[in-house]
């Protein structure tokens, strides 16, 4: 199959896609060729089909094929591998190389595969608006009056509290974003368990949850969106929890999530502000999610199906290790990489932190390729998270490597739980210890 896209216009964002590599791969189910153009924001209307070879680009004999638009009704394939790529000169557009299949409900028609990175401007929790200007917005916000709210907006912490009686509370939260990885069911699955991580994150359990869709039925087709909420419903399945309803929107730029209500009882309540100085800090799942999708859209190799099983594997187990081991405050990493959610941590407890950079978990391969010179597996998100990090409130000591400064500032998607507790039960949280909370000046973190 042949796959082409239009060059998105840089703008010192790395997590734009400027490149050909970047888009949808195929796999072998037949022995024609297609040629379709991917602009910015979605599909194009053409779809060109017929035998046209790698060969052809060159001369212009592309456009010779059969023309026609793709609709909803078109199969979507499953992925496969790239075999190369072209060029159609001065028109600005690349194309990817493969083989495609028959579809579009005719025998001698070839369908249209997509990437769903490729259609996105960030990748997961990195497309979140930055901290640095979130603050000053909720800053201006009226606070609610009301004595039963148990946690809000104040201290930035992942999910909102109603206390309903002394014995029950309801925790309130949502997220949704673009897509992370190509797979449709493995983008399901790993948004529904970031939006679930909220809940977990208070010491409550969710129970029920509403989809978020923002997708174009008719440029991707509905097959597409089928899968992303079967992935969605895998994961709730697996949690207990029942998906009640949702709301859809039309959007050329696919995103989904879930808003999850849960509860809690209102003395088993973990908030981000209850950690401690003297505490240890324990961190339940590696890092570098961030890097590893940054990394494969830009062509490199990268643990994919790694970080695809830490970002679908639910925080669960270790909310309910953190609650009986008596933590005192947790949050989980997400967008806004360790460094950032640990700030919001230290500011609502009015506490310091010294993490040791060498024991902060790493999916299995990041750390090198965090290391290149060329610095291709940084993504935007975590560029934005250490600038503002070491601007206002973090300091690396000389020795930390370029790596592990990175790491810690990685824009994380489905991250684990960072708890803090008495050291002398840190052991009973699966996870690492990776540094503590101390007396100083609210906020403030020291990297060692």
């Amino acid at each position: 199959m042949l796959e082409g896209s239009r060059e998105l216009e840089a703008d010192g964002d790395t997590d734009q896609h400027a490149q050909s590599s970047l888009l949808g791969q195929q796999r072998l189910d037949g022995a024609q060729a297609a040629l379709g153009i991917v602009v910015a924001g979605g599909f194009a209307d053409d779809l060109l089909v017929g035998g046209v070879k790698p060969a052809a680009l060159g001369d212009g004999r592309a456009q010779h094929a059969l023309q026609r638009r793709r609709h909803s009704r078109d199969d979507v394939l499953c992925l496969g591998e790239a075999i190369g790529c072209g060029d159609l000169g001065d028109r600005r557009l690349q194309f990817l190389i493969g083989i495609g299949t028959v579809g579009h409900g005719m025998p001698d028609h070839t369908k249209m595969v997509v990437a769903l990175t490729s259609l996105s401007h960030g990748a997961g929790c990195g497309c979140k608006l930055p901290a640095s200007a979130i603050a000053p917005l909720l800053a201006g916000l009226p606070r609610v009056a009301d004595d039963n709210v148990l946690v809000g907006y104040g201290t930035a912490d992942d999910a909102g509290v109603y206390r309903l009686s002394d014995e029950l509370a309801i925790v309130q939260t949502v997220d949704f974003f673009t897509p992370i990885v190509d797979d449709p069911r493995d983008f399901g699955r790993i948004a529904a368990c970031n939006a679930l991580s909220d809940v977990y994150a208070m010491g409550g359990r969710p129970i029920t949850a509403l989809n978020l869709v923002a997708f174009s039925v008719e440029t991707l087709g509905a097959e597409i969106l089928a899968e992303i909420l079967a992935g969605g419903a895998a994961v709730a399945a697996e949690a207990g929890v029942a998906i009640v309803g949702g709301h859809s929107i039309d959007d050329a730029e696919p995103k989904y999530g879930m808003a999850v209500t849960g509860v809690v009882e209102p003395r088993r309540l973990l908030t981000n502000a209850g950690g401690q100085a003297g505490d240890v800090l324990v961190l339940t799942k590696p890092l570098g999610a961030g890097a590893v999708s940054t990394a494969v859209k830009r062509g490199l190799e990268a643990p994919l199906s790694a970080a695809v099983s830490v970002m679908t594997t639910l925080n669960r187990d270790a909310c309910q290790a953190a609650v009986t081991a008596g933590a005192h405050g947790m949050t989980d990493v997400t967008g806004f990489g360790l460094l950032g959610h640990l700030h919001e941590l230290c500011c609502a407890s009015g506490v310091a932190a010294v993490v040791e950079a060498g024991a902060v978990p790493a999916i299995e391969g990041v750390v090198e390729l965090l290391g290149r010179r060329d610095e291709k597996a940084v993504a935007g998100g975590t560029r934005r998270n250490r600038a503002h990090a070491e601007a206002q409130f973090a300091a690396f000591a000389d020795g930390v490597a370029e790596a592990r400064r990175w790491l810690c500032c990685d824009a994380m998607t489905s991250g684990g739980l960072l708890v803090a507790l008495d050291a002398d039960r840190a052991a009973e949280v699966p996870g690492a210890v990776i540094g503590r909370l101390v007396a100083g000046e609210p906020g403030q973190i020291s990297v060692q």
